[in-house]
């Protein structure tokens, strides 16, 4: 069993002292082996749930302290004390006398031997889609009541270790394929895999001689095949409240809307395609934004070159660029644009929702290239913190300062798992010990603008369209489609605006897109004017279809396969 004693020394110690020290074990029963990686002292006033899974950006968030270790045998003391850093008290000095929840969780981390000759310490991937607090292999304890006072002691032993992912099964609609990758692999010294959850077309197997289009929706880390479901919503299944849509029985509403994708999908009329959502997390992230990068490696290629054309040879894909066609939101919504912007040969058109900044001008509330810190707006006489998060009222749950403090908590060196350490990774050029340069001081917010013109010349998607006019607008005229709510949670619509006006002033050729916005509409807004989003964003699988259809018909080349897959 775990153990926790509380061992009360000195109560009247010197204020210039630490007022709480923490003792953390990993028990030897765990692992014989010294280990590295990120600690985490998590304490809650809220016993709903684990304190690992309460630290959030909202004002409802919990505790955590972190410190990075490095090769700690089992069984020694690993003290906590002092200046540690924290969120959303700066350091454990500054915590609150009080009984909390207390549990300590270390985010494992293993050497990566990079082609580029660099060694480093990061935390593997292992099938959950990079989330610190459920990944399989990392130690905790159970939580634990204590009254923490100034003076004290806590030993804290963690002993518990979270289990292995069960894989999904196959089933008659959708399928589970993974590849390794040869350029992936090369770059990270270790074999890397390819993963991507395949949607087949009904009557795959009674029409032989049939090819498919293939549409492609970017995102998130995809366990399985999200929003479809043959069977009818659990009749036993209690409705619960979204917070976030404001609408009792959401999740029978996502289970009904899966279930209606199906019988859409078997319906005699439904054009027949191939969809699949790829598994490409990596020790950064859940996912590595679908390009080439100096922190990454080479995902843009391996994912085009290697694991599209090997889908397309299992499951009888056309195998043509007319037919591929991206789409996704948020960061699929990134990653549709910067696909088809990078890749304007080998797509036929792109539906970017609510994308992540596609103009480095508007990083959601900073302009990278003229601001100086990230954290604030600067004035003669005070300084004004930069919102990071709102409603569609305008109501600010969370400041930039405040959620890079969050990050900064879980991992140092851009290794939080988290969004603004991610775009970090996939932007920045590699630093002097392999990993990626910072964009900003983590902790103050000050810029490093030596990197950010990095960023413009790179991956900055609205300057590479304007740069790169002349030679890739022919090859893009009808193929980029832009929506996003006007009250966007994430400040996403300002980058638009950037983006539209360059697009609106394209000529040889005009782009000849789509740019649209929803009124007072917030994050994953995807283009229908019609439905409330929380409908909408469970129905990207067959909003673009008629576009993509019309696309096809526009642009198909003569001899084109259009037929063998209309049954």
């Amino acid at each position: 069993m775990w153990s926790i004693l509380a061992l009360f020394l000195n109560s009247c110690a010197s204020k210039s002292e630490s007022p709480y020290n923490f003792n953390i074990q990993i028990d030897p029963s765990l692992s014989d082996e010294a280990q590295s990686g990120r600690l985490l002292l998590m304490l809650s006033t809220d016993d709903s749930s684990e304190p690992r899974f309460q630290i959030s950006d909202g004002p409802q968030t919990q505790i955590v302290f972190g410190m990075d270790i490095t090769e700690v045998v089992p069984g020694e003391d690993i003290p906590l004390s002092g200046d540690i850093f924290g969120y959303p008290y700066a350091s454990l000095n500054d915590l609150p006398e009080g009984t909390y929840q207390v549990q300590a969780l270390l985010n494992r981390y293993e050497m990566f031997n990079l082609s580029t000759g660099h060694n480093v310490l990061l935390p593997p991937e292992k099938g959950e889609g990079q989330q610190w607090n459920r990944k399989p292999g990392n130690y905790y304890n159970e939580p634990a009541t204590l009254n923490i006072s100034s003076g004290g002691t806590y030993e804290i032993v963690m002993d518990q270790k979270i289990d292995e992912i069960e894989p999904p099964a196959d089933t008659d609609y959708i399928k589970h394929v993974k590849m390794k990758s040869e350029m992936l692999s090369e770059f990270w010294g270790r074999d890397v895999y390819l993963g991507a959850n395949v949607l087949i077309p009904h009557g795959f197997n009674e029409h032989p001689e049939a090819k498919y289009p293939l549409m492609i929706f970017h995102g998130h880390f995809p366990n399985t095949f999200r929003g479809f479901r043959e069977d009818p919503p659990d009749p036993d299944l209690e409705p619960d409240f979204s917070e976030r849509f404001n609408i009792s029985g959401y999740n029978i509403m996502v289970q009904q809307e899966a279930h209606d994708l199906y019988k859409k999908w078997i319906s005699d009329d439904f054009p027949r395609f191939l969809v699949i959502e790829i598994q490409h997390a990596n020790p950064y992230y859940d996912d590595s934004y679908a390009v080439n990068s100096e922190n990454l490696g080479p995902y843009g290629d391996a994912i085009t070159y290697e694991l599209i054309p090997y889908v397309e040879e299992l499951f009888r894909g056309q195998g043509e660029s007319w037919s591929r066609f991206l789409y996704g939101g948020s960061t699929g919504g990134w990653e549709a644009l910067a696909v088809q912007v990078k890749y304007p040969d080998e797509y036929n058109g792109c539906f970017a929702a609510c994308p992540d900044p596609i103009d480095f001008a508007a990083y959601c509330l900073v302009n990278i290239y003229e601001d100086k810190n990230a954290y604030y707006y600067p004035g003669e006489h005070r300084k004004v913190e930069r919102p990071g998060k709102r409603d569609y009222l305008g109501n600010v749950t969370a400041s930039l300062r405040s959620m890079n403090h969050r990050e900064l908590a879980l991992g140092t060196k851009s290794r939080s798992g988290q969004q603004w350490d991610i775009w970090e990774a996939v932007y920045s050029p590699m630093g002097p010990e392999g990993y990626p340069q910072r964009l900003w001081d983590k902790k103050s917010g000050d810029i490093n603008h030596e990197v950010a013109e990095y960023w413009k010349e790179n991956h900055d998607l609205r300057y590479i369209l304007e740069r790169d006019w002349e030679t890739i607008g022919p090859k893009l005229e009808g193929k980029i489609h832009i929506y996003c709510g006007d009250m966007d949670n994430y400040y996403l619509n300002n980058a638009v605006y950037l983006m539209e006006e360059f697009l609106e002033s394209t000529e040889n050729p005009y782009y000849n897109g789509e740019v649209a916005y929803g009124d007072r509409a917030e994050h994953c807004w995807n283009g229908d004017p019609n439905l409330p989003n929380h409908i909408t964003r469970l129905r990207y699988n067959t909003m673009y279809l008629p576009k993509i259809l019309e696309r096809i018909k526009e642009s198909a080349p003569r001899g084109a396969d259009l037929t063998s897959w209309r049954y």
